[in-house]
């Protein structure tokens, strides 16, 4: 019997029965972080759910790549959208992070 690990929702893949995003766990993959390491990192997963999430990446690797790229336009869009929208706030953070450099 084939058990499923991700869950495909309106608003992308989450690892099933949880509130993990599989974005979460892939780009930790990718960044070299070992199931073991994924797992300390989320509380809720046990190391199935982690193994079950990486093996799906795996199987669907251009599609959730795509995916990826997809949401990683709209953050951009967003992000320019919220730098546009409030400046003084941008400046002010700036600010605080060069101070705190």
């Amino acid at each position: 019997m084939e058990k499923s690990y991700v869950t495909q929702t309106q608003s992308g893949y989450q690892i099933t029965a949880s509130r993990v995003s599989l974005d979460s766990v892939v780009h930790d993959f990718l960044n070299g972080l070992s199931p073991e390491s994924i797992l300390d990192q989320y509380d809720t997963l046990t190391l199935e759910q982690v193994y079950g999430a990486i093996t799906y990446y795996l199987a669907h690797r251009a599609e959730v790549d795509d995916y990826l790229q997809r949401q990683q336009a709209k953050f951009e869009m967003l992000r320019l959208q919220s730098r546009t929208a409030y400046p003084s706030l941008y400046q002010k953070l700036e600010t605080a992070q060069k101070v705190q450099s």
